[in-house]
């Protein structure tokens, strides 16, 4: 039977992950009662962790950008939290490199370091690294001055392209791909300067050379961090900030549809029925799902629901989550991640898991990474291998319950489990002896954690039309309707976390007072 709810709610979050909490927290400290909607048993969205057989993982953090202490993201997150969230530096080396068959390459921070690092490695390509870090800053600015006026009254935002054109159509409408082949021929250099491309999710060939260098120079920046006791701390550490102003954060509540009346949305109706009222609805579920998920039929702006339709998703990805005991550092194990491109080439996706082994994937081991962790008496640590894949390895068994995905679904990922630990024995033999347990993780898992298109890692792609698309702006032409999380500004905590601060701001503006300067 079908219930209503009016609680005087100020507004409803639809979506728990780090732009749901950030826009819930900020309405929050400025005396807003918010009510938090999350459809998964667990809040906090890809920013949670979970526990197997005494080791626990992160669903979606592996290493974070802008959260030096001197970032403005670090003091909006001391601003959004209850108390501080301590966050340890995994020290100057955060990545390394494993193309083809040449010597790993660590990856320093800052900008100079890796310069250096580069050109220690190609010693004759001087002229093309100098020239990639330029655009790496330049690039950075310009994505900056795209993203940035998407919490600008559209007249303003116009303007704001029209006079920084010529910067956008050099950085922003070109592909990573583009600009790297404008700037060096050589392909071991050019792999190098692509690979971390996972970090937003978007091909070389595909994503936006201004997005690519964002994120890159974000890490060459302010460098790699991670949160003391995982992810699951900025829950822990936000939520309070919704409760105790009067709010409500809710777990396994999913959202049917947005209600509406005379044209404006004035709260949701769950699948159990019950209506809930509010002045506004923020939706953090991400923008393809909020249009195509929530919006009844009927509801009109279909030009605004095409466009959105229109951008792409991103890739999806397998997860092997493993724990390990024993001396795993003695055995190779590393606080910096481990990228890995046996074949040599960079801008690739695992089409045909599990028939051949994947040409890319990503070695973290989060453990090393918290200083919160205490591995016991047995040694006790967590790892990871992330393989990014197409979601067509696994449609078919799209929209059955796990429970009913038959003997060869199971068979499928004991295969993938399988070629995907080889694959790391090759390059990690010491610590292949130490695993204990494994467990994988498909692009169904985060279809149905996150709800996004096709399980989508960073919901949209970051294409050139994704940065400059008009469609992603916080307020939606839809009253009442607000959009949040990183669909709206770009991949990541740091990008989420300033679009729930934008959809927050976009009910109430003295979000903006409150941010520093």
């Amino acid at each position: 039977m079908a219930t209503s709810e009016d609680k005087g709610w100020d507004a409803i979050v639809i979506g728990s992950g780090m732009g749901g909490m950030a826009a819930a927290a900020a309405l929050s400290k400025l005396g807003h009662k918010v009510l938090l909607l999350e459809q998964y048993h667990t809040l906090g969205g890809l920013t949670h962790s979970f526990s197997m057989e005494g080791f626990s993982w992160d669903a979606g953090i592996h290493y974070l950008n802008c959260v030096a202490p001197e970032d403005r993201e670090r003091h909006m997150l001391d601003w959004l939290s209850d108390t501080p969230i301590e966050f340890t530096s995994m020290g100057s080396i955060y990545d390394n490199l494993h193309i083809g068959d040449a010597a790993p390459l660590s990856l320093s921070r800052p900008y100079e370091a890796q310069e250096r690092d580069l050109k220690d490695r190609f010693p004759g390509e001087a002229k093309a690294i100098e020239a990639w870090f330029s655009a790496l800053k330049e690039g950075r600015q310009a994505s900056f001055t795209a993203t940035s006026t998407r919490a600008m009254p559209e007249i303003i935002g116009s303007a704001m392209k029209w006079w920084h054109s010529h910067a956008i159509d050099l950085w922003c409408k070109r592909t990573t791909k583009e600009v790297i082949d404008e700037i060096t021929d050589n392909p071991d250099l050019a792999a190098a300067f692509a690979a971390q491309w996972f970090d937003h999710g978007g091909r070389p060939s595909k994503a936006s050379f201004a997005m690519h260098a964002l994120i890159t120079g974000s890490y060459l920046e302010s460098g790699a961090w991670y949160p003391s006791g995982g992810g699951a701390s900025l829950a822990k550490h936000i939520l309070p900030t919704i409760t105790k102003a009067g709010g409500e954060a809710r777990a396994n509540i999913r959202v049917e549809t947005l209600v509406f009346d005379d044209g404006r949305t004035v709260g949701v109706r769950t699948a159990e029925g019950e209506e809930i009222r509010a002045k506004f609805v923020i939706s953090n579920i991400g923008a393809r799902e909020t249009v195509n998920s929530l919006l009844p039929e009927g509801s009109g702006h279909q030009d605004w629901i095409e466009e959105v339709n229109a951008l792409p998703h991103s890739v999806a990805h397998f997860s092997l989550f493993m724990g390990f005991e024993g001396d795993i550092e003695d055995a190779g194990a590393t606080r910096s991640n481990h990228w890995i491109y046996p074949s040599g080439k960079v801008d690739v996706v695992w089409t045909d898991a599990p028939d051949n082994p994947p040409q890319g994937m990503f070695v973290s081991f989060a453990s090393l990474k918290d200083s919160a962790h205490d591995p016991g008496p047995s040694r006790k640590y967590a790892g990871e291998i992330v393989a990014w894949t197409d979601w067509s390895v696994v449609e078919k068994w799209a929209g059955l319950e796990p429970g009913a995905r038959g003997e060869d679904y199971r068979e499928f990922k004991a295969k993938v489990e399988d070629i995907l630990f080889a694959q790391f024995e090759t390059y990690f033999p010491d610590l292949a002896k130490l695993v204990v347990f494994r467990n994988l993780s498909t692009p169904l898992s985060t279809e149905a954690i996150t709800g996004h298109h096709h399980g989508g890692f960073y919901g949209i792609d970051v294409t050139p039309e994704r940065v400059l698309s008009g469609a992603l702006q916080a307020k939606t032409p839809v009253p009442g309707l607000i959009l949040s999380g990183q669909d709206v500004l770009t991949p990541g905590i740091p990008g989420a976390l300033w679009g729930g601060i934008f959809a927050a701001a976009s009910i109430d503006p003295r979000v903006w007072r409150e941010l520093p300067k």
